[in-house]
């Protein structure tokens, strides 16, 4: 089974993350098809992408199961990876969309961040925990999408916040149940076509405030004092320990 279900319809692709056994964990295989996806929408006719998550919940954030089994070289190069997949998805000459219910944590919470339409269900969670364990990970990203002061909050509290705060903060454009989605894709695509597509790249590359260069060198520097894998391992047991309390 394929980490990501892609389906093109016309002018939209769907696609689907495709763990659900695993809450749509974010592992290697997960990120590089993710990544394929966005490559081929550029040249497909793709106006629109809608990225979604299967079972669940959207997605549970980096894949952590074989923490005790990787290196700290392997763990640099999957961050490396999720941040290239965040800047492509940011940069994409189309239009983005992601449609978020249940949990919705750590990378994932970034690949929303950077798409252009955010919509979640009343029951959407989001958490980024990433400085939790010293990693800067799409932190100037969520700055610029909902500013400083909101991204404080968001980033270094200890529990979830919700759709709704997510709606007040800026970090979703909708709340809606599933049953809409339909109608807020179609509508949407509506708007990204009301234009040809050379017009909307152009007048979204002008929109956007990002610095891929300077997201890349703050991950790459997190990523250099010590070793991740013991910081992320810290994290871990500490989020046990908590449990059983």
């Amino acid at each position: 089974m394929s980490a990501v279900q892609v389906d093109h319809s016309g002018a939209t692709t769907l696609v689907t993350l495709n763990r659900p056994d695993r809450l749509n964990a974010f592992n290697e295989d997960l990120v590089s098809d993710l990544m394929k996806a966005v490559q081929t929408a550029t040249s497909d006719g793709t106006r629109l992408m809608v990225i979604r998550g299967s079972g669940k919940g959207f997605s549970g954030g980096f894949d952590l199961s074989d923490l005790d089994d990787v290196s700290d070289r392997d763990l640099v190069a999957r961050f490396i990876a999720v941040e290239e997949l965040l800047q492509a998805v940011c940069h994409a000459s189309f239009a983005t969309l992601a449609l978020v219910h249940g949990p919705c944590y750590g990378a994932a919470a970034d690949l929303v961040a950077v798409c252009d339409w955010r919509i979640a269900t009343p029951d959407a969670r989001f958490r980024m925990p990433g400085s939790r364990f010293g990693l800067v990970l799409g932190t100037g990203r969520l700055a610029r999408l909902v500013g400083a002061d909101t991204a404080r909050k968001l980033l270094f509290r200890e529990k979830p916040f919700g759709a709704e705060e997510a709606l007040s903060s800026g970090f979703v454009t909708e709340v809606s149940d599933q049953t809409g989605w339909s109608e807020r894709e179609a509508s949407i695509l509506a708007q990204a076509t009301s234009v040809d597509r050379e017009t909307y790249a152009a007048m979204k590359a002008r929109m956007l405030t990002d610095d891929p260069g300077g997201d890349m060198a703050a991950l790459k520097h997190s990523t250099s004092e010590g070793s991740v894998k013991a910081r992320i391992q810290a994290y871990v047991a500490g989020m046990k320990a908590a449990k059983t309390k």
